[in-house]
């Protein structure tokens, strides 16, 4: 699998108050840094600053978001954040008019003479993205596939002529936008997930640059859970080889991810708990994390998926300290 390591990132992220959309990601002291990480983070910065979006693509659990944040924050600028929407209109990402402006002018300056003039105007509120490109702000579409192909049309002039097609201004003489050039764009999806997605048009990830991510290495794992938890290294170790044993299973409906280990080892750390054998709330909360995992939901396929744990238990996991007699 090699040293895949996006997963470790962990970035803290401010927002400003009172109606401002903006968010301010910076970089934390829990930050788990590697060798891959400074490389892919190099990579995706010289794309970003040539002019081209980055977009990461990857399964559950690989960090796409945390590093989609984690270079954002490298680039100084706030930052605009989108959640894709199967319920996405061009609309909602770039805006539309909202209300009217009526002016009425009355003038009876002359006694003998009354003029009066209505003038009405339509009023546009910016959406998220239309700010982005206005400001020249850092763009993180997450999840972009979630959005359909017709909402996402608007985002091929933005990439490629750097103009934003604005239909709603053209009576104002504003119908296009010229984007600002410190527009960066960073776009995340998961390609092998099926349910609430669109296919993506290829106009559009002609204009991106792909970067594909993969589960994290051992030893990234066992950092991130040790940084997420406070967990001692050794019994993290533990807990990441039963979860990677389980991503393993062959026709696994689902495959766990980092989000596993960090739960299982947040759990016993809070508990005070130990991974380790004849530990069974180590078992349970094993159990209770995995069961969603294995190849069969059924009762049976439960009591399958206890006995198969209790073997990786024992197989892996040290023998409980027992208390010296006082």
């Amino acid at each position: 699998m090699g040293s895949n390591t996006v997963s470790t990132l962990v970035t803290a992220i401010k927002s400003e108050p009172s109606g401002d959309d903006h968010l301010y990601p910076e970089a934390s002291e829990e930050f788990v840094q590697t060798p891959y990480i400074r490389e892919i983070t190099e990579r995706a910065l010289a794309y970003l600053n040539a002019g081209c979006p980055v977009h990461f693509a990857g399964p559950a659990g690989t960090g796409k978001t945390t590093l989609a944040f984690h270079i954002a924050a490298q680039l100084r600028r706030p930052v605009m954040l989108i959640h894709g929407n199967h319920e996405f209109s061009s609309s909602d990402l770039i805006g539309k008019e909202s209300g009217y402006r009526k002016n009425r002018l009355v003038d009876n300056f002359i006694h003998s003479v009354l003029r009066e003039e209505e003038e009405l105007k339509s009023l546009w509120v910016d959406n998220r993205l239309t700010t982005c490109c206005r400001n020249g702000d850092t763009l993180i579409y997450d999840e972009f596939n979630r959005s359909t192909a017709e909402a996402n049309n608007v985002l091929l002039s933005i990439l490629e002529e750097g103009i934003l097609n604005l239909p709603g201004l053209r009576a104002m003489g504003e119908g296009y936008l010229e984007v600002n050039p410190n527009f960066k764009a960073i776009f995340t999806s998961n390609p092998q997930e099926y349910a609430g997605t669109h296919a993506t048009q290829d106009a559009l990830i002609d204009r991106m640059v792909t970067i594909k991510l993969d589960y994290p290495d051992r030893d990234t794992e066992v950092r991130v859970a040790v940084a997420k938890s406070g967990i001692a290294p050794e019994e993290a170790g533990c807990i990441v080889d039963i979860v990677a044993d389980f991503r393993r299973l062959k026709n696994n409906k689902r495959i766990p991810t980092v989000r596993a280990s960090i739960a299982i080892a947040r759990i016993l750390a809070l508990k005070g708990e130990h991974a380790c054998r004849g530990n069974a709330f180590f078992h349970r909360a094993c159990l209770d994390v995995l069961c969603m995992y294995g190849t069969e939901e059924s009762a049976a396929g439960q009591v399958t998926l206890s006995k198969r744990l209790e073997k990786l238990i024992a197989r892996i996991c040290p023998a409980e300290k027992k208390s010296p007699a006082a």
